[in-house]
């Protein structure tokens, strides 16, 4: 795997969470006890860690400890931050405390593009893209020009793209591809256009790497050091590490690592309607606007969900009640609840032999704990 640049940053200490009992929160201890039972068991695969907020409160934290140097023996030893193997790169950074959040990135990324609409340096989600490309090897399709961010937030732009027919570890992937390129940007442009945008949803990582682009020539900064003053910062995230690509552009789609704590922050601040310790971080309406459900993905029952602007919309109950959630490959999840004022945050590595938790078991067992408001 090609070896890339990486920044690790670390921000000014801060308070950490107040914590409580789930009781006093309204919510049933045992109900939690016997999820973290089942992670512990093994049952749903490579769980790392468990935390759950109510009310702003941490009522339930858990971790499990895996051996993934022994999983990773017979894999792909190649060495680097893009062997989904590298137990030196996978779940965690340096196996310290920061770990992989995969395409949970992408609604952090999304987060900045409010942050930057909040200020002013991008004038609204209908803004042609193209422009922000300047300096690049034009797109041969004529198409492109009609692209919008609204286009790229919501996975609509129409680009020719397959990153789910074939797994992440496998070359033919278009986002592994692209990882294996030079600019990753440039290869995102070169692809052609299959559809006409706004009307077709393709999970495309591609699309929210061109985004990150966007960040930077609209802000004239690298979106982690913008992060780092106008998210993280506010936030009181202390440390985090966000992959560069061989350009210097941080790995929008899928390379930040996090605490499960700081994570929460983010599940926080988007319950909170974008405000953080009665400071606005997030433009008005702008978590609402985020997290809508605008492109249907599945209407499977039990697998249903749709797709917002790097969020995915997910409902729940007899009543159809709406959550919404960040969910990254290996089995990272934040996840909001807002009717109960609830925040979960799940890490894990689900890559070898196991499949992850579905988000909608989650889901139904962490409101299934709710007993009173």
């Amino acid at each position: 795997m090609k070896a890339l640049l990486c920044a690790t940053l670390v921000l000014a200490a801060a308070g950490d969470w107040t914590t409580s009992r789930p009781e006093a929160e309204g919510l049933d201890a045992g109900a939690l006890n016997v999820l973290h039972q089942e992670f512990a068991s093994g049952r749903h695969g490579y769980v790392d860690g468990l935390l759950v907020m109510r009310h702003g409160r941490l009522v339930f934290e858990r971790s499990y400890v895996h051996d993934y140097d022994r999983l990773f023996a017979g894999q792909d030893q190649r060495r680097g931050p893009y062997n989904y193997y590298d137990p030196d790169w996978h779940p965690y950074y340096k196996r310290g405390g920061l770990h992989t959040l995969q395409s949970v990135s992408k609604s952090v990324t999304s987060a900045l593009i409010g942050v930057a609409l909040r200020r002013g340096e991008i004038p609204n989600v209908d803004v042609k893209v193209l422009p922000y490309f300047a300096g690049f090897r034009a797109p041969v399709d004529a198409r492109w020009s009609a692209l919008t961010l609204r286009d790229l937030l919501t996975m609509t732009a129409g680009i020719r793209w397959d990153e789910t027919t074939v797994t992440y570890t496998d070359p033919r992937n278009s986002c592994a591809a692209m990882e294996a390129s030079p600019d990753w940007v440039q290869f995102v442009l070169d692809q052609p256009i299959a559809e006409e945008s706004g009307r077709v949803f393709n999970y495309n990582s591609g699309v929210t790497q061109l985004l990150a682009q966007v960040l930077r020539k609209a802000t004239g900064r690298p979106p982690d050091d913008y992060a780092a003053e106008h998210l993280f910062g506010p936030l009181g995230i202390r440390s985090f590490h966000w992959k560069r690509t061989p350009t210097r552009l941080p790995d929008a789609e899928g390379g930040l690592y996090l605490t499960a704590r700081d994570l929460a922050r983010i599940g926080t601040l988007y319950l909170q309607d974008g405000v953080w310790e009665r400071k606005r971080i997030l433009p008005e309406g702008w978590v609402g606007e985020s997290t809508a459900p605008r492109m249907v993905v599945s209407s499977q029952p039990g697998r249903d969900r749709d797709y917002g602007y790097q969020w995915w919309s997910l409902p729940y109950g007899a009543d159809r009640k709406r959550a919404f959630a960040a969910i990254g490959y290996g089995g990272q999840l934040l996840l909001v609840v807002p009717e109960h004022g609830l925040v979960a945050v799940l890490t894990g590595w689900n890559i070898y032999d196991r499949p992850p938790p579905s988000v909608n078991l989650v889901l139904d067992r962490i409101v299934a704990a709710v007993r009173r408001p």
